[in-house]
């Protein structure tokens, strides 16, 4: 086995898409000593539940995990429930607003069932930081507060800019950098992930295991994703995002909308194919040999499918539907088998899974947002006898060729 070889394979697949490593020959050394003795190494990343979807944003570090995963390391999915109390103060110019711990608690399930989307359960050790932050006595606070000074602190380009402008800066954001870094001492990590706008919190994480003698873990930050828009970061706030537990369609939809440029931009930071596919795609277009429409299709078909299972042909075929004027012959069909002689359209809908309720189903009759064969449907008691066949669509997205049996 050719240890320097494997060591080089590795580091290459894992920089894919970094924007920084600290230190490139420091990482490098220590995935070797991993090869050679067998010890895979402690790979961490932190999310704060701030709240309860995540993002594709958020899975540029997930995927980076799994680069990690897949090579045989140690990953630790550290959800900063203690944290997310004080707030990250990275790159806000006023003090954020703390949740409360019932608030946090309700966030950090849903990224848990959301991150086995990527990550392997079985191989993933998922940590709360409150479970060593909560037993630092005020003594070990203030130790580790020692290991920091406040002109270090205000190196920082956020807390500068609110120090010179006379927006108040609170001890307790002092304090996020200082318990993000002991997050790695307790963790006794060798690696951390990060995005880009995180470089000084990970730093403080090398500088605190060196204080507690232990080797300071390396530092790779991966590039802030770029929402819909193609501008700002992707942010639920903003309304640039694609969340996790968007439905097939919508996924699809808001993937296939993004420019031939951004496109690119996701295939390096979400794909799974491999740099040599992703560069034939790019020349193949410029020769003109392949449309960019269907390098996108493979991009969203890839990213439902990881989320959606079994969804990514089918929510194909309803976008291509919406897209194409609603061809018949392009829609989902639908049979829904029923034991009386009709059916309340209520029911149906909330029977083919177009709607969560009879209830929200009949307020979207009556907001004219329901269409039976491209009319707008007017009956809310409207009832549809068994052997009748018509195309249904409900509000924007949800389109199918429905029979009743």
């Amino acid at each position: 086995m050719d240890i320097e070889k494997l060591a080089i394979e590795q580091f290459e697949q894992i920089k894919r898409g970094s924007i920084e490593i600290i230190e490139e020959e420091e990482l490098k050394e220590k995935i070797k000593e991993s090869l050679k003795t067998g010890i895979p190494l402690k790979i961490k990343a932190g999310f704060d539940p701030t709240a309860k979807d995540l993002h594709l944003g958020h899975t540029v570090l997930i995927q980076k995990l799994k680069h990690f995963q897949d090579l045989g390391h140690e990953v630790y999915f550290l959800i900063g429930d203690f944290t997310a109390t004080i707030g990250d103060p990275t790159g806000k110019t006023q003090t954020r607003p703390s949740l409360s711990k019932e608030e946090v608690e309700e966030n950090a399930k849903t990224y848990k069932e959301q991150v086995f989307k990527i990550l392997d359960k079985d191989k993933t050790k998922v940590v709360y930081n409150s479970t060593w932050c909560e037993k630092l006595s005020a003594a070990g606070l203030i130790e580790l507060a020692g290991h920091m000074s406040v002109a270090r602190m205000l190196e920082r380009d956020d807390f500068e800019k609110r120090y010179k402008s006379g927006k108040p800066i609170s001890i307790k954001e002092f304090l996020y950098p200082l318990i993000q870094g002991y997050d790695s001492v307790a963790l006794k990590a060798d690696v951390e992930l990060g995005g880009s706008d995180q470089k000084f919190n990970l730093l403080v994480g090398r500088l605190l295991q060196s204080k507690f003698g232990q080797r300071p873990q390396s530092i790779l930050m991966m590039p802030i994703l770029e929402g819909t828009d193609g501008k700002n970061k992707m942010s639920k706030s903003l309304g640039n995002y694609i969340g996790l537990n968007e439905s097939p369609i919508d996924m699809y939809g808001k993937i296939m909308s993004i420019s031939d440029e951004l496109m690119f931009r996701y295939y390096e930071l979400l794909s799974d194919k491999s740099v040599q596919e992703i560069e034939s795609f790019k020349k193949q277009i410029q020769q003109g040999s392949l449309n960019p429409k269907f390098v996108k299709e493979q991009l969203a078909l890839e990213i439902v499918e990881r989320f959606h299972p079994g969804q990514s042909q089918k929510a194909k075929k309803t976008f291509d539907a919406l897209t194409h004027n609603e061809r018949p012959d392009l829609l989902e069909e639908i049979n829904l088998k029923i034991d009386t002689q009709t059916i309340w359209i209520c029911h149906l809908i909330k029977n083919i899974g177009f709607s969560d309720s009879t209830s929200k189903a009949k307020r979207l009759i009556e907001q004219k947002g329901v269409y039976i064969n491209d009319k707008v449907l007017e009956d809310v008691g409207l009832q549809i006898k068994k052997g009748e066949s018509f195309v249904l669509k409900v509000g924007k997205k949800q389109i199918a060729k429905v029979t009743i049996k």
